[in-house]
């Protein structure tokens, strides 16, 4: 208990050492993981993978360039396509309209929750200066 949260918090306090190990874990482990995807598909594309029968699957395989490449670059483009669309011509579908309310520094706004107050999560934002 003890010697966990010290090594992960840093010490008994959230602070400037937990906030910067936080965002460099966040930051650098989805750049991690997808270099190792893209390992790994090309590891299993040019050996293959074993099977249970234990039969040469060498008849079954395709080469990974060309085909895979293209199939890989038509649906970047096609999502590519997508979101310009949405952003280009329908900016406003996916916003919030309490975005185009004035703000009124005298109410607190409807989506602050007093409970927000009291998670751990909130006290590590709270603590980030804008």
């Amino acid at each position: 208990g003890t010697t966990l949260v010290e090594w992960i918090w840093g010490g008994f306090s959230v602070d400037k050492a937990t906030l910067t190990r936080f965002f460099a874990f966040h930051f650098i482990l989805p750049f991690i993981i997808a270099a190792l995807a893209i390992v790994h598909l090309l590891f299993l594309h040019e050996t293959g993978s074993n099977n249970p029968t234990g039969l040469n699957s060498d008849a079954d395989k395709i080469p990974f360039h060309p085909y895979y490449t293209i199939k890989d670059i038509l649906g970047i483009l096609i999502m590519f396509l997508i979101l310009m669309t949405l952003v280009l011509f329908f900016p406003d579908m996916l916003g919030d309209p309490d975005n185009y309310m004035p703000a009124n520094p005298l109410n607190t706004p409807p989506h602050i929750k007093p409970e927000w107050y009291f998670l751990f999560a909130y006290a590590i934002l709270r603590s980030i200066p804008n």
